[in-house]
């Protein structure tokens, strides 16, 4: 009792005030800590903790870190206490469910996952390689453009594993994995993924912090776009210009043949990234891989007979690597969207409205790479995928107990609820009184 007294405690409302890079405070189990150094160091970026600032964090804190954390919060310590610390209902059970897992291993047991994804993308590159080197037929070179596709939908998987959990034997040996997955193998770089993809986890599908959602002048999943919103992702306004709202108006036409040539985006975005002045951890090594993908790609398309075939040969695998950048917008773009920064108190809650499963049978897992269990990857992303599909039932089961979503559909059933967002939000683009005047798209629709 005596130490309890000597205690120093702040209540949520005092905590909100630090929350800005200047002043960032976090609380995380009652304990509140100081890390507006550390932000600029934190190995996941400063985005999350920017998102989370002046919260409680616990939920997200035990979902992205291993035990052996905890003991560097010490530092950052303040002295004071969280006076109204009110753990929800579901905050309990999703940390019971945690420390459960924890006790069954499940974290650490990997299964032959990585093994198996080292062997699929090493036979794949030697396919690919003999069949533009020691073939002659047209149909095996376009053959083996599409086998490169696949090559790059598994590296990228592998790729994804090793950036939420340590996949290989040591740090060193996941960070090597992590740059020839990424970097050399398919040219997008670890950096910006990682950059990208924890903002995405922590904000999911919130339109202004989760910039999985912000695809601005080419796609829309919710008309709150067509204020041109401020992106906090990227620091500036998402503009619903003229051009924005023609292309946004045929969205759900130009939804497949956009997912075909993404691709170059993220070539693009890596290059944005790379060459900023952003503090990016290992910069050069994430630039010498990238100097490797660009060096034996176009060898490689080089050594095609034609520029027909060259650029068929590009297009095959442009095509094959599509089918994965559809299923990363199929587990987010028909889902709950909702506007502003995260809440670290509902971090359960918002996981589940903001992600949908896609159901399949346990032979096609190596195909989706694990994403397919969307929910149960974003409770707990350092989860091995092996171990995805044996959680399920139990985080259906809690899901239900709170009466709160659980969205599994078909890969089928979830293209066609993404079309059907699509087009909604296309149609309310064509809206005069909901959107900006547009003369071209008027000009374009004047006789229907």
């Amino acid at each position: 009792m005596a130490e309890e007294k000597r205690k120093k405690y702040v209540t949520s409302e005092e905590l909100r005030k630090h929350d800005n890079a200047d002043d960032l405070w976090i609380s995380i189990q009652g304990k509140v800590y100081d890390v507006t150094d550390w932000a600029k160091e934190h190995p996941g970026g400063d985005v999350p903790l920017l998102n989370l600032a002046g919260q409680d964090v616990t939920d997200a804190f035990i979902a992205y870190h291993p035990g052996t954390a905890w003991k560097y919060l010490d530092k950052f310590f303040t002295g004071y206490y969280l006076e109204d610390d009110n753990v929800s209902p579901v905050s309990k059970d999703f940390r019971r469910l945690y420390y459960e897992f924890v006790k069954m291993g499940l974290f650490e047991k990997k299964g032959h996952v990585a093994l198996r994804s080292v062997v699929t993308v090493v036979v794949l590159l030697g396919l690919v390689v003999y069949g533009v080197l020691c073939t002659e037929s047209m149909l095996a070179h376009m053959a083996s453009g599409g086998l490169l596709g696949m090559l790059w939908m598994q590296s990228a998987y592998m790729g994804h594993d090793s950036g939420h959990y340590q996949m290989m034997t040591s740090r060193g040996w996941n960070t090597l994995a992590q740059i020839l997955t990424g970097n050399c193998l398919t040219g997008i770089s670890i950096a910006w993924w990682k950059w990208t993809h924890n903002a995405h986890h922590i904000a999911v599908n919130s339109v202004d912090h989760d910039p999985d959602l912000q695809h601005i002048p080419v796609f829309a999943v919710s008309s709150k776009f067509f204020n041109s919103i401020t992106s906090i992702f990227y620091g500036r306004q998402l503009k619903f210009d003229p051009l924005a709202r023609l292309l946004i108006s045929y969205q759900h036409w130009s939804y497949y043949p956009v997912m075909i040539v993404a691709r170059i985006n993220l070539y693009l975005q890596t290059f944005l990234l790379l060459f900023s002045k952003r503090k990016i951890p290992y910069r050069w090594a994430n630039i010498l891989g990238i100097f490797i993908f660009w060096t034996w790609f176009p060898l490689l398309v080089s050594c095609l007979p034609t520029w027909t075939e060259r650029i068929l040969f590009v297009l095959a695998s442009f095509t094959v690597t599509s089918i994965q950048h559809i299923q990363f917008t199929l587990n987010h773009f028909s889902a709950n969207v909702y506007m502003g920064a995260p809440k670290g108190n509902d971090w359960f809650e918002k996981q589940t409205n903001g992600t949908i499963d896609i159901s399949c049978s346990k032979w096609m897992d190596w195909f989706h790479g694990g994403l397919q269990f969307q929910l149960e990857h974003h409770l707990f992303p350092r989860m091995p995928r092996c171990q995805l599909r044996n959680i399920s039932p139990v985080v259906k089961d809690l899901c239900k107990k709170h009466n709160l979503p659980y969205v599994s559909l078909s890969f089928w059933d979830a293209n066609v609820a993404t079309i059907k967002t699509l087009r909604t939000a296309a149609l309310q683009a064509r809206d005069l009184s909901k959107a900006p005047n547009n003369l071209l798209w008027e000009a374009v629709n004047t006789y229907g």
